[in-house]
């Protein structure tokens, strides 16, 4: 499985003014034990700001943003140092990503910050992602991480979104001021009750982080109509990852409305009522991706259309009954530019390099972007 966990500020400072090396210690070692399992994780990580108000030993945290952005970058660097020595006590080397909404809404920044991650994932290294709170503007910020790791989630098509947190979960009020407060153990359905917004209203209590139980809720609407099972939790409970992925049933609970293939599926086949781009491909590469592989350049025949990188392209075979006409056999995601793709059909994966003087992959289009018709 592939589980995305967020960390709040909250809870990896234990609400001090200072990074809580033995909450982050264990979360490590919970996080390395899934790893050992089989597991894929991606930490989305809040407390940049944190380390730079410890570093700077800035008392209380500044209203304006150039401010902020000065704390960030202070304290990302020293944040990143944190996990590095932390997860190489258990053998996991992490990776520092760092993104902006433009990364999901752009095409090309989708399908470079997708790649970069499964790249990652492949070779066993840790994600650490942050927003890039240093230069993101009001035009391009995600504003919180709890909907960054919404966001992070659908992009990988993660199976798990747990957002960690200082509470056991969302209750149907807030539990510091009602006695009578109780937890929801699962909220199901096709919408979000009203009420359930409502008991999620206002932010968290400790003023470190930027995020509230309402936009935990809002990370968990998305999350799971990309396909993930979301869960708010208590950080700090004793071995909430690895109990978690053991089907207890811990914190707040949000049951996805459909699988990730099927939100993945959706994406692709919505691009494609305005796909300009067409590949021909021969009955080789049809029977090759009817079998579940990846479109490669030999077997492709022509391309026509101008598109770029990222954009949703339609996959065309010619009529089996030797007529004219074409019948589109898929609609995927193109690893490469309409004018890459004219240098390099039907030349074999190991021969791109040579021929564009660079390469983003093997694939035209990867397995994992592809929906067969």
């Amino acid at each position: 499985m592939r589980f995305v966990v967020k960390l709040g500020t909250s809870t990896l400072t234990r609400g001090t003014q200072r990074l809580s090396p033995p909450l982050v210690i264990d979360l490590a070692r919970q996080v390395a034990a899934l790893k050992d399992e089989g597991h894929e994780m991606v930490l989305v990580s809040s407390g940049a700001v944190a380390a730079g108000r410890e570093r700077l030993q800035v008392p209380h945290l500044p209203k304006n943003v150039p401010a902020k952005q000065m704390l960030a970058a202070v304290g990302q660097p020293r944040l990143m140092a944190f996990y590095e020595r932390i997860f190489e006590m258990y053998g996991v080397t992490v990776a520092q990503v760092l993104l902006t909404r433009k990364d999901f809404a752009g095409r090309r920044g989708y399908l470079n910050a997708r790649n970069t991650l499964a790249a990652l994932m492949e070779n066993g290294v840790l994600p650490v992602v942050n927003e890039n709170d240093t230069v993101a503007t009001d035009e391009i910020r995600v504003g919180d991480n709890d909907n960054l790791s919404a966001l992070v989630a659908s992009l990988v098509d993660a199976d798990w979104l747990v957002l960690l947190t200082d509470q056991a979960g969302l209750f149907t009020a807030d539990p510091r001021c009602d006695a009578d407060a109780c937890l929801i153990a699962e909220v199901a359905g096709k919408e979000i009750p009203p009420d359930i917004w409502r008991a999620a209203g206002g932010s968290g209590g400790s003023g470190l982080g930027t995020g509230g139980m309402v936009t935990k809720l809002q990370a968990a609407d998305l999350a799971r109509r990309s396909g993930a099972c979301c869960v708010i939790a208590q950080g700090a409970e004793p071995d909430v990852l690895t109990r978690l992925a053991g089907g207890e049933h811990i914190g707040t609970r949000f049951p996805p409305l459909a699988t990730a293939v099927e939100s993945r599926m959706r994406y692709i086949l919505s691009g494609g009522h305005h796909a300009v781009g067409r590949l021909l491909v021969d009955a080789g590469a049809v029977g090759a991706l009817r079998r579940g592989a990846s479109l490669l350049s030999v077997g492709l025949t022509a391309v026509s259309g101008e598109f770029d990188r990222g954009d949703t392209v339609r996959v065309m075979m010619k009529d089996p009954q030797g007529a004219d006409g074409e019948t589109e056999v898929a609609r995927g995601i193109a690893n490469y530019d309409s004018r890459d793709l004219v240098r390099i059909l039907r030349k074999p994966s190991d021969e791109i390099e040579s021929v564009l003087g660079y390469h983003f992959g093997d694939e035209v289009i990867h397995h994992n972007n592809l929906v067969l018709l």
